[in-house]
């Protein structure tokens, strides 16, 4: 570790603190409908959709509108790519993509989830890429901020469960915040050296004589949204790895900025919507202490390299003629802090991006990434559902405060009760489930192993990594797992489904009940939240609920590997 590394890490930190005030405010005014400098263009939707924006929908309502635009635009994903090799904008007459794959890409980009099975840009057309993934890239996200925001409207009103309308938040979402900030940002990403162009691939002869093919597309475009939609899907295999994505070390910045950007503005917006800015700010440091042990721990267990490699020879300390540590899978023009920083930050959100391979880091640095998917990925999180997961978790707190004391439990005036408690748990309780039932079928069936390149505990971290981050949302991978194949497009499909919207509808029931609710007088006995001591009970909640649940399975994994390394014995 180098005082140049520390120096970086708080940079990003300082400029994630000063952009959280000025975006929360411009958040809240996308969502109370205080803009109307599109309101040409808004309006004309609303009446092509048969929507009446002065409409407040009762949380049933709401829930069903966002289920039914999902489905809708899966199926037609689905469909667009099972036909790709007719439709135009297809240069390299790339064929159809195959049906497992087409139906777990489809279900992976509608959940915000990005999981790729696939090569990019052997894959998929310009069409598909842009009509189809980058669609998914907009309304995936801006589905995530309107149930975010549903949430805080549940917590902040008294309005017999109505929380809102689900058509008019996806359509600001999207007019107001990520249309305007990617195009303008995509002229930032075209100057740092991104490539945009509908260029046919070029065939170009290397120094040694070989015959090179170069895949050019409409790439800026799509990086924008990508990251600050906290998508993740690259458009080359090796997503931020590769030059034409991710050229520069200021494109690298704004690639991680644009990530935490909008989860952190949210924060601010919650505590604006519910009157109680300190609450808001509470939450911020929640997620920034979490953030920081990861990162540390990532960029510690990386800088520190690999003791086997040491005992071959390979000098691990950072020099001016070398960076020093792990340098496996990592760029060059990153090296270990930005490779470190940036692994934590893709899923501590849940997006899923890369700039190194996660398969090659040491087995700490690997389970930071692991661990960030598996507590909710509430660090910050995916646009609204870091929000949103964290609220959940909220509710838990103050329900274990409420028993410490003997009273029933208030949050910001709510008394939180039975149906209360019993949704959230059923929103904690889903994403285990599905995880660790999938991961041990897979452990064992013929076609699981199959698909894995990497035995002992190594191999068992791949699978578990998959389900993980499909199960998440995030779409990163560890690679050494062969997932294009039937048995993977289809669980692995599956578990983005399952992760998105077996979680999304009690979070929206609890958003209802809430708005059920009058508020109390806060009184002596109401637990603050508001003070460090609520941060730090909220802090124990959530690694003591991730830790009952995944430790086992983590302990067979990357950290048996860990001793297997220090050891000596990791070959």
């Amino acid at each position: 570790m180098t005082a140049n590394g520390w120096l970086q890490i708080a940079f990003f930190s300082v400029a994630l603190l000063l952009v959280t005030k000025p975006m929360g405010v411009y958040l809240v005014k996308v969502y109370d409908g205080s803009f109307r400098w599109l309101g040409w263009l808004e309006r004309p939707i609303y009446r092509a959709l048969g929507v009446d924006p002065a409409e407040d929908q009762h949380w049933t309502r709401y829930a069903g509108g966002m289920l039914l635009f999902s489905l809708a635009g899966m199926l037609l994903t689905y469909l667009a790519l099972r036909v790709q090799h007719l439709l135009p904008l297809n240069p390299q007459g790339l064929p159809a993509v195959p049906d497992r794959q087409a139906f777990e890409t489809a279900a992976s980009f509608t959940t915000n989830t990005n999981w790729q099975s696939y090569s990019g840009e052997s894959t998929m057309s310009y069409l598909s890429q842009m009509s189809q993934l980058a669609f998914h890239n907009f309304v995936s996200a801006a589905v995530g901020l309107a149930l975010a925001v549903a949430l805080v409207r549940g917590i902040a009103r008294s309005s017999a469960g109505r929380i809102g309308n689900f058509w008019v938040d996806l359509v600001r979402g999207t007019l107001y915040l990520l249309l305007p900030f990617s195009l303008v940002l995509s002229f930032l990403f075209i100057q740092q050296g991104v490539i945009q162009n509908f260029a046919p691939y070029l065939e170009v002869t290397t120094l040694e004589g070989a015959k090179q093919v170069i895949a050019m597309g409409p790439v800026a475009s799509q990086e924008v949204i990508k990251q600050l939609g906290t998508n993740g899907g690259g458009f080359f295999n090796a997503n931020a790895a590769h030059p034409f994505e991710n050229p520069t070390p200021w494109s690298n910045f704004w690639s991680m900025f644009l990530i935490f950007v909008v989860p952190a503005g949210l924060t601010y917006t919650a505590g604006r919507m519910v009157g109680n800015q300190r609450h808001g700010w509470a939450l911020w440091a929640a997620m920034f202490v979490l953030f920081a042990g990861g990162v540390t721990t990532a960029y510690w267990a990386e800088a520190r390299g690999n003791p086997i490699h040491a005992e071959r020879g390979v000098d691990l300390v950072a020099s001016d003629t070398q960076s020093g540590g792990n340098m496996e899978g990592k760029e060059v023009r990153f090296g270990i802090v930005n490779s470190a920083l940036y692994a934590t930050i893709t899923t501590a959100a849940s997006c899923g991006a890369v700039n190194a391979m996660h398969d090659s880091f040491t087995p700490i640095g690997g389970l930071v990434p692991l661990v960030n998917i598996q507590l909710g990925e509430l660090i910050f999180g995916g646009v609204g559902a870091g929000l949103y997961g964290m609220l959940m978790m909220v509710i838990l707190t103050v329900f274990i405060a409420g028993l410490m004391v003997g009273r029933t439990p208030e949050y910001l005036g709510k008394k939180i009760q039975a149906r209360e408690v019993q949704v959230a748990m059923l929103y904690v309780l889903v994403f285990p489930l599905v995880i660790l039932g999938l991961t041990a079928a897979a452990a064992v069936l013929p076609d699981g192993l199959q698909g894995l390149n990497n035995a002992g505990p190594h191999g068992l971290t791949e699978i578990l990594y998959a389900f993980s981050s499909t199960t998440g949302n995030n779409g990163s991978a560890f690679a050494g797992l062969t997932g294009s194949t039937y048995f993977y497009n289809t669980l692995l499909g599956t578990a983005t489904l399952v992760g998105r919207f077996a979680m999304i509808v009690p979070m929206i029931a609890l958003a209802g009940f809430l708005a059920e609710k009058k508020p109390a007088p806060a009184s002596a006995g109401t637990f603050p939240v508001t003070t460090p001591l609520f941060v730090g009970l909220l802090l124990g909640v959530i690694v003591i609920v991730g830790a009952l649940t995944f430790f086992p399975v983590l302990a067979l994994g990357p950290i048996v590997e860990q001793l297997l390394m220090v050891t000596g014995r990791l070959f």
